[in-house]
């Protein structure tokens, strides 16, 4: 599922804005979770990142279920992206992580090498736990290595998001299964015609550079490390540098001036890559139409695209697996939860939720309709393995992809120590 030019992490950041502290949520420090009481009541922790909207929708499901299951309490934390992973990894290194919590893919394997994670697939056979009626695919984003480690909540892939009123200006129409080198003449085109640069700078997105690399035929990750090369990454930076330098991607400088708004809705760039259930917060932040294009392609027909997902873990040291298998099937199957949280984690995993939630307004729709589009266009291929580590390469694409295309170390330099990094990381 960072700073600068990670749009997921920017967004959770900038949306984030109370700890568990101000909300008054409380969370125990029992091992596993409360060991119950003489009543039968047990109580379960259960922590997420995010923003105080999602707090807010989390809190009313949580209200609903316990009232269907009175006799579950749920102790909830949660903080901005970056808070709530360091305040994991302590409790995880002490023996004490949530009994249930928001996970994302980038996580799996590290914490599944550490022991943390629960194998749900034996509260599926208990009956606990339903893995039918999802989305397809979608559950095998929580798989690994045959065990399932996390049940999404909502998925999404990568998407282009447009300023739509730019891109008319300049008289670019983004058509599915334009190219690489159609979308990089359109970027000069909008900058020709509109003194606007065309993107925010997709060089540093990990994500989309790996859909890059699945439409050549490798990976950004293997099992067990990266999937390509040197000579690889150093055409992708090099590449991104001269378009920076050419002024078609948007100043690094005015990206960080920017923040914690997107150069995109502060109106300094035409596009931006990113997840397309982000897509809502252009609208929110900025004051033009914002839409959704088709990611770029080499040959005209495959996208590299995925589905990726947020989803919910369990410890593998908790106390009470039933009770956090039947908390989890509720939270991904109940229909008025879909209804309560809508798109703010993705687009609903379960069937039951998906059909139960309708969006009313424009964006949401569009937001659906993509997925819908991409899915029927059969371009979704299986997410890539992220092996253990893979959160720790991530941010150090982020950072060293900004710090060249600054001008603050050379393309090769920046290759050269993004390998050395990952495989530290790796090695962790």
């Amino acid at each position: 599922m960072g700073t600068s030019r990670n749009v997921e992490r920017r967004t959770i950041l900038k949306a984030a804005g109370a700890s568990a502290a101000v909300l008054g949520l409380g969370a125990t420090t029992a091992c596993g979770g409360d060991s119950g009481s003489g009543d039968g009541t047990v109580t379960i922790r259960y922590s997420w990142w995010g923003a105080d909207e999602r707090a807010k929708k989390i809190n009313q499901t949580i209200t609903l279920f316990e009232k269907k299951y009175p006799k579950i309490k749920v102790k909830t934390d949660f903080q901005d992206y970056q808070s709530f992973w360091e305040k994991f990894q302590t409790q995880a290194a002490g023996g004490n992580p949530p009994d249930v919590f928001q996970n994302a893919v980038g996580f799996l394997r590290k914490y599944d090498k550490r022991g943390i994670l629960l194998d749900l697939n034996s509260q599926v056979k208990a009956g606990n736990l339903s893995l039918d009626h999802f989305r397809a695919g979608v559950t095998k984003v929580g798989e690994v290595d045959g065990k399932q480690l996390g049940v999404p909540v909502g998925s999404n892939t990568m998407a282009l998001v447009i300023d739509k009123k730019v891109f008319e200006k300049a008289g670019v129409d983004p058509q599915t299964g334009w190219t690489w080198d159609e979308y990089f003449k359109a970027l000069k085109t909008i900058h020709d015609k509109t003194k606007i640069a065309g993107d925010t700078g997709y060089f540093s997105i990990m994500y989309l550079y790996d859909l890059y690399l699945r439409q050549n035929g490798k990976a950004f990750y293997t099992k067990d490390g990266l999937g390509f090369d040197k000579a690889d990454l150093t055409e992708w930076w090099q590449d991104g540098y001269s378009r920076v330098k050419a002024g078609i991607v948007t100043d690094p400088k005015i990206v960080a001036q920017d923040q914690p708004k997107s150069s995109l809705s502060s109106g300094h760039a035409a596009s931006e890559f990113t997840w397309d259930n982000f897509t809502v917060r252009y609208s929110a932040e900025g004051t033009s139409t914002y839409g959704l294009g088709p990611i770029p392609t080499t040959d005209g027909t495959h996208t590299g695209q995925y589905l990726a997902s947020l989803m919910l873990s369990a410890s593998a040291r908790t106390a009470h697996p039933k009770e956090v298998a039947q908390f989890i099937d509720f939270m991904v199957h109940d229909p008025q939860v879909g209804k309560i949280m809508g798109y703010d984690r993705g687009i609903l995993a379960s069937t039951e939720q998906y059909a139960a939630f309708q969006p009313t307004d424009p964006v949401s729709k569009e937001i659906a309709q993509y997925e819908d589009d991409t899915a029927k266009a059969g371009v979704l291929g299986t997410i890539t393995p992220h092996p253990s580590g893979a959160d720790t390469i991530e941010a150090a694409f982020l950072r060293i992809g900004g710090d060249m295309s600054q001008g603050k170390t050379k393309v090769s330099d920046a290759v050269k120590q993004f390998f050395s990094e990952s495989e530290a990381a790796f090695q962790a």
